[in-house]
């Protein structure tokens, strides 16, 4: 089990901090009263997915011996206009410089896609995922 702390620092920040020490601060979205100065909860909730495919890919290329360096990944997320407020879309766009063969490429994507975030995710949140080798 991972353990996390998070200190209410005020104004709508706080600052999180991971067993490790590492640290990640927040603030509260422009769009809900804050003044949009680092990470939202929501903002590292979409983020999240994403780290989370671009980790899966990475432990599955090691298996098939593929290089990843240099892949990124962009996120958007938008929150739902209908009913309280949530996330209602997250859109990833993963690219990647390698160009792997058909078979490799396929069992990357099926990793990113079947992450645990991704599996964890509530099915009212629509997901759409973008990927594109070779650049």
């Amino acid at each position: 089990m991972t353990k996390m702390k998070v200190l209410y620092l005020g104004d709508l920040h706080t600052e999180c901090t991971h067993e490790s020490g590492a640290k990640i601060e927040t603030d509260a979205p422009k769009d809900n009263e804050g003044k949009g100065e680092a990470f939202s909860p929501t903002d590292l909730f979409a983020l999240s997915l994403a780290s989370c495919m671009v980790t899966l890919m990475g432990i599955h290329a090691r298996k098939l011996a593929v290089d990843l360096k240099g892949m990124t990944a962009e996120v958007e997320k938008e929150m739902s206009v209908a009913g309280p407020r949530r996330i209602g879309k997250i859109i990833v766009r993963i690219r990647c410089p390698l160009l792997p063969n058909p078979q490799a490429r396929e069992k990357l994507e099926k990793a990113a896609i079947d992450c645990p975030v991704q599996k964890s995710l509530h099915p009212d949140i629509k997901v759409e995922v973008d990927f594109v080798w070779g650049l």
